[in-house]
This record gives C-alpha cells, sequence and structure tokens, in this order.
C-alpha cells in the first residue's frame, strides 16, 4: 500500500506528487533467521515459554511490540491476551486515561511590566500510542516542561486587567498552542485552566486604595445627588404649607408625636402662630 503526497513549492507555485510507502522495512534474511530460531525454541520448550509469550493488558491500556528493534504491524496491541517471541520482541505499554498535572507558579512580566505569579493545571490523554513512543523519548515530561513554557510565552503577551478578566480566553489559547504542539507526540490536549493568579503585596495595596478611592467618589456623588432631591422635595413642601397655616399646626402635632414616640422626658408644648401674632400687633399699638 502507497500514499500519494502533494508538495507545493511557495515560490513557483508548482506542485509534485511523491510517493510514501506504508509497509514495514524488511528485516532482512539475518532478522527472519533469527525469529525463526525464536520460533523453534519456543515451540520446543513450550510449557516454559507459553508463560513467556502471553502477555495482557487492561482496558485502558495499549502496548507497543517491537521485534528486533521495529514495529510490528504499526498498530497498538490490546485491550486483553497477545502474544510476543522470546528473546526477540519486547513491547512498552501505553496509558490511554486522561491524565492530569499541576503547572508549578511561574513568575514573569506582563505586557504592562507588572511582574505577577500564575500557576494553572492541564488535562491531556494518549490517542496515538505509536507516536508518543516512537516520537518522544517520555512524552509525560514533555508535555509537562511544554506547558510551563507556553503558559509564560502565552500570558507575557497579555496586560494585567487582561490576565485578570479573560482567564476562559487565556486556556484556551494555551490549550490550542498545546495541542498544536504535542499533535505530533500522539497526544490530545483536552483542557487547560489557570488556577490562581499572585500580585506583590505593593500592587495589592494600590489597587485597594485605588478601589477604595472610587468606592467613596461614587459615594459622595451619590449623596449629593440625594441632597438635591431633597432640598427640591423641601422647597415643594414649603410651598404647600405656606397656602395653608393650619398645615404648620399639623406639622407641629406630627412632631410631638414622633417625639413621644421615642419615649423622651422632653415635653414640648406648640403654641400658636396666631396667638404670637396677637401679642406681637398689641405691642407695636
Amino acid at each position: 500500500m502507497t500514499t500519494v503526497i502533494r508538495v507545493q513549492n511557495q515560490e513557483t507555485g508548482s506542485s509534485t506528487h511523491t510517493t510514501q510507502d506504508d509497509k514495514p522495512p524488511s528485516l532482512g534474511c539475518f532478522g527472519w533467521f533469527i525469529i525463526f530460531i525464536a520460533i523453534i525454541i519456543t515451540i520446543g520448550l513450550l510449557p516454559v515459554t507459553m508463560f513467556m509469550c502471553i502477555k495482557i493488558v487492561k482496558e485502558y491500556e495499549r502496548a507497543v511490540i517491537f521485534r528486533l528493534g521495529r514495529i510490528v504491524d504499526k498498530k497498538p496491541k490490546g485491550p486483553g491476551i497477545f502474544f510476543v517471541l522470546p528473546c526477540t520482541d519486547t513491547f512498552r505499554k501505553v496509558d490511554l486515561r486522561t491524565v492530569t498535572f499541576d503547572i508549578p507558579a511561574q513568575e514573569f512580566l506582563t505586557k504592562d511590566s507588572v511582574t505577577v505569579s500564575v500557576d494553572g493545571v492541564v488535562y491531556f490523554r494518549v490517542f496515538d500510542p505509536i507516536c508518543s513512543v516512537a516520537n518522544v523519548s517520555n512524552a509525560d515530561h514533555a508535555t509537562r516542561l511544554l506547558a510551563q513554557t507556553t503558559l509564560r510565552n502565552v500570558l507575557g503577551t497579555k496586560s494585567l486587567s487582561e490576565l485578570l478578566s479573560d482567564r476562559e480566553g487565556i486556556s484556551y489559547n494555551m490549550q490550542t498552542a498545546l495541542d498544536e504542539a504535542t499533535s505530533v507526540w500522539g497526544i490530545k490536549v483536552e483542557r487547560v485552566e489557570i488556577k490562581d493568579v499572585k500580585l506583590p503585596i505593593q500592587l495589592q495595596r494600590a489597587m485597594a486604595a485605588e478601589a477604595e478611592a472610587a468606592r467613596e467618589a461614587r459615594a459622595k456623588v451619590i449623596a449629593a445627588e440625594g441632597e438635591m432631591n431633597a432640598s427640591r422635595a423641601l422647597k415643594e413642601a414649603s410651598l404647600v404649607i405656606s397656602e395653608s397655616p393650619s398645615a404648620l399646626q399639623l406639622r407641629y402635632l406630627q412632631t410631638l408625636n414622633a417625639i413621644a414616640a421615642e419615649r423622651n422626658s422632653t415635653i414640648i408644648f406648640p403654641v400658636p402662630i396666631d396667638l404670637i401674632q396677637h401679642f406681637t400687633s398689641k405691642k407695636n399699638e
């Protein structure tokens, strides 16, 4: 079976077609001879070699078999029982379950030159056991190191306000960058989350003072608007009372009732204004 690959030249715009053979390279005569000897020995010592040939992998595992250093059939074995030849075959188990690890806290400078410390968590799994074994020596360790550097690179292009308000967008950008880099290793990055953002103490105090000043400014504006509305209401009330002298007497009675409800020992006697005007008019005469 052959695969046709189309290659396009960016300078000329022309395209060429090449063929690539998917079959594994031949083991050679000497390789087949060694395999034949291994089969003869396995059959001759069958009761003993049976336990060496039968291997079992679990449902969430796959086995990548190497025969004389070459991957067998270009596909993993499992789950369940599979057979290997003693002395010629070796295998490596690959776990397909989702793996979670914490990104250590990374200190870096934001776009607006603020030093912050950020940590996170990454979820990934192996989707191609062959690539995870053949293309990288330790896929798990390589993914952890790449996650740390990617976190610093992505967050270094963000300002402090963007870092604090757009965590979902930053997580998505990190996931995309990691997934693109680890796809050749047979690893799928499923999720990236930012756990905590630690700011310097001086910056925390400055931000707290700024927020307190903003709240005080808003409180003063609200209080001034309340005073303005109250003065307008008092002005309208004074106009209503000035039109009816008896309304002022009713207001006196309401004030006396409010004071009496508070159990105050002070006693207030309302004096009619008409009586005071009567004495003042006699004095003037």
